[in-house]
């Protein structure tokens, strides 16, 4: 009888909520993943996550190879630089990597939540948005900032030059249109102990 109420009160346990974590290139998205971790919120990383797998899916490796040519893989380990070359002014191409990578961490992503306990969790991705990826979690949470300060805060921490940032960011889906998808957003255009307050108001306001 005990065995049974146990199982009960397990299948009464309802999923974690999955709170979608965005934002464009040197907005403190990260930062803030971080401080929902140090808040005791699991979080999972999807852009790290997705470097193992490319290197640790065997079958997603040889799709990628299929794809791209054995230069995708160097030593047995994804070759970045030779992979971002070959897509970056080829639009078709990296959508088509994208139906290849994608896929795989969502089943990592999957297993991740169904091993959670918290009644929410994050998913942290650059790209929530352009992949709607949205429409499959419960709410967004979009780490916004002035375009010319995420341009100089990348500069100091990847060392590359205003026009490469610039580049990457006219890549991404404009703010604007991500502030129009999301339902919290958190400015960060001060100093972390004010990015830290922004992050305990927002999950305050968590519901």
């Amino acid at each position: 009888m005990e065995i049974q109420d146990i199982n009960q009160n397990q299948e009464d346990v309802p999923p974690p909520r999955i709170i979608g974590l965005t934002g464009g290139i040197g907005s403190g998205k990260t930062s803030v993943a971080k401080l929902l971790e140090k808040k005791g919120f699991p979080v999972y990383y999807s852009d790290d996550q997705a470097k193992n797998i490319v290197n640790i899916d065997a079958e997603l490796k040889q799709k990628i190879i299929s794809l791209l040519g054995a230069e995708a893989y160097a030593d047995g380990l994804y070759n970045r630089k030779y992979v971002a070359e070959k897509v970056f002014n080829d639009a078709e191409l990296l959508e088509q990597l994208n139906h290849l990578i994608h896929p795989a961490v969502r089943i990592d992503f999957e297993k991740w939540v169904a091993a959670q306990t918290s009644e929410f969790v994050f998913k942290e991705t650059a790209l929530l948005f352009e992949l709607k990826l949205n429409e499959q979690c419960y709410k967004s949470l979009l780490v916004t900032a002035d375009d010319n300060l995420r341009i100089k805060r990348t500069m100091d921490r990847d060392n590359k030059t205003y026009r490469e940032i610039e580049t990457v960011m006219q890549n991404q889906m404009p703010e604007k249109d991500k502030m129009k998808l999301a339902n919290y957003i958190i400015y960060n255009n001060s100093d972390r102990d004010n990015l830290e307050a922004e992050t305990d108001i927002f999950i305050t306001e968590l519901n």
